[in-house]
């Protein structure tokens, strides 16, 4: 009966965001409670659950999640982005603008949210695809795809960074296996995108796009500066990771200070540090709660808020017995790597949010992982990406990017059905066929 309740409790969470429009943090708090009493959870226990789902998930990623939300919105706000997009066009050259758009997309997503980065990079999209007379519907895909692979799958982006911290992951393995699944899975999707792309014409309109985007990389600062609050804070965790599991440093004092400064969020601390050299002029009000910090504060509290009521769920879930069960009746073969991509991707497809259905995952997944031998550094850290894959299978008429990719780009729905709908599903597919077989081998 806890199976049958489980997926009835994943439909309700789908009906009440979708159907009912009622907001993910409401849905998942009120499934949660309503699976415990349906389950038979004493009622002390479910308030215990409550808190402690909440407070305990909060205290270990709220912190994280604001810092690289404001990370991002510096990058976006000050024209950073657009430099790190001029530097990176100027190292790929233009003659292959869809490799080109992919690639600054990739990086670009890294610490801004994915439908932003589309908006901010259609001007030199659409400038660098009529200059190489290529069709629209080739390089916006390209784009789009580029942004989705590290959006679901490369720290500090909120979804990733909440899905693991929720599975008690190692965020510098993370970003390593994230990077490297994620560019790989891409590669097919770039591939689809000329093939399909070529076969559909969109013409590139291009009113005043480069001359706004050549504007806007005059005013932004330099790369130095734009790159630094990326890689820093990305640095730090990957290298105290490393530390942690080859001791290279014997130095206790040496020890202690890597181990400080790669916590994330010191790490990420130390990388906004650096996002406050990108504006011209650091005013006041610009760190007001009118200003970039408080945007970032208001963005970042939604997905703060929805994490927390995963953190709820999956607290209920575990102390509703549901790990028992599954280790006495699901523990087989292949179950490991199927049922969280598989369940990520249901809820990705039925509505819409990519960094929603990571978190709901996540919340039902980690009470399992020690009954579904998900037990290593190392099987936590993919397990992560498997549930990044399948948040993005698959992109369609309920998510807000493909109505972003559609109506900047020039698609229809059906065109974006056919090229944005289904490279998403390449990208999710292609990325779980490769951790599927990196938990083979490793």
């Amino acid at each position: 009966m806890l199976i049958i309740y489980l997926f009835f409790a994943v439909v309700l969470i789908v009906v009440l965001t979708t159907k009912l429009s009622i907001h993910p943090f409401l849905s998942l708090l009120i499934t949660a409670i309503l699976f415990g009493i349906v389950s038979g959870m004493p009622l002390e226990l479910i308030i215990t659950s409550i808190n402690d789902g909440f407070g305990k998930t909060l205290g270990s990623i709220g912190l994280v999640i604001l810092l690289g939300v404001m990370i991002g919105t510096f990058l976006e706000n000050s024209g950073g982005a657009y430099r790190l997009a001029n530097r990176l066009l100027k190292w790929l050259g233009e003659k292959n603008v869809h490799w080109a758009m992919a690639l600054i997309g990739y990086v670009v997503s890294i610490p801004v949210f994915a439908d932003s980065g589309f908006v901010i990079l259609t001007p030199l999209n659409k400038a660098l695809t009529k200059k190489a007379g290529m069709s629209m519907a080739v390089t916006a895909v390209a784009l789009s795809m580029g942004l989705m692979a590290t959006h679901v799958m490369v720290p500090p982006t909120p979804g990733p960074i909440a899905t693991a911290s929720i599975l008690g992951a190692d965020l510098g393995l993370v970003i390593l296996w994230g990077f490297m699944v994620s560019f790989l899975s891409l590669i097919p999707c770039v591939w689809y995108a000329k093939k399909m792309g070529d076969k559909i014409w969109i013409e590139p309109d291009v009113s005043e796009n480069s001359e706004k985007f050549a504007e806007n990389v005059l005013l932004s600062p330099s790369f130095l500066k734009s790159v630094l609050p990326i890689i820093v804070p990305l640095l730090l965790i990957v290298v105290k990771s490393f530390n942690d599991y080859l001791q290279l440093i014997e130095n206790e004092r040496v020890n202690s200070v890597i181990n400080f400064v790669g916590e994330p969020v010191i790490a990420l601390l130390i990388g906004f540090g650096f996002a406050l050299l990108l504006p011209k002029k650091l005013d006041k009000a610009l760190l007001s709660d009118k200003g970039w910090v408080g945007k970032a504060i208001l963005d970042a509290a939604t997905i703060i808020m929805i994490t927390g009521a995963g953190g709820v769920f999956g607290k209920v879930l575990q102390n509703a017995g549901l790990a028992d069960f599954i280790s006495e009746n699901l523990s087989i073969a292949g179950i490991v790597i199927f049922l969280p991509f598989l369940l990520a991707a249901a809820i990705k497809t039925a509505q819409g949010s990519s960094t929603v259905a990571m978190i709901t995952t996540a919340s039902i997944i980690a009470p399992l992982t020690s009954e579904l031998g998900i037990v290593s550094a190392n099987d936590l850290a993919l397990t992560t990406l498997v549930i990044g894959a399948g948040a993005a299978v698959i992109s369609h008429v309920n998510d807000s990017f493909f109505w972003v990719v559609t109506q900047l780009s020039g698609m229809d729905v059906k065109q974006g059905y056919k090229l944005h709908s289904a490279a998403s599903a390449i990208l999710g597919g292609s990325a779980f066929l490769i951790v599927w077989l990196l938990m083979t081998v490793f």
